[in-house]
């Protein structure tokens, strides 16, 4: 199954339709690592005219750093950090009940090989164009290390 197959609702609760290339980030408005909003937001602008997604999927199961309703969410994100790409609705990322994205997206290994739950907030998972992962970033990993240019760039050429 893709990725892109997986229904998924926007964070006003409407159908979300998710296509490839992508980078989908578990993200948090309370956590040390929220102001990588900025570069996301940095990379949606830089990649959005060539048909790359950047795809922001809150979550509370950290720390309970997204405790917000969806429009507190919404309203911090965009005047916070003037986020525009799209978010979903809160998900499970981990655990007994994860979102069927991230029962995908968490076989993906690391550049050090390895898979499975996500660690923290804004860990990254770069899909393709047909919806296979192809790349993970750990948290720590800011949007705009090369790396990360370096994968989009490789997914939109393949």
């Amino acid at each position: 199954m893709s990725v892109l197959d997986v229904p998924l609702r926007s964070l006003d609760g409407a159908p979300l339709r998710l296509e490839g290339p992508a980078l989908i980030v578990n993200v948090a408005s309370y956590c040390g690592l929220t102001p990588q909003y900025e570069g996301l937001q940095a990379l949606h602008e830089r990649y959005a005219p060539s048909g790359v997604t950047v795809l922001g999927v809150p979550c509370n199961q950290f720390g309970a750093q997204e405790p917000g309703t969806a429009d507190e969410i919404k309203t911090f994100c965009e005047t916070s950090y003037g986020v525009s790409f799209p978010l979903t609705e809160k998900l499970d990322v981990n655990g007994e009940h994860r979102h069927p994205l991230y029962e995908l997206l968490v076989t993906t290994p690391d550049e050090e090989g390895d898979a499975g739950d996500v660690q923290w907030n804004f860990e990254k998972f770069l899909v393709d164009r047909d919806g296979q992962p192809v790349a993970r970033f750990r948290p720590a990993t800011t949007p705009d290390d090369p790396r990360i240019a370096a994968a989009i760039e490789s997914a939109l050429n393949k």
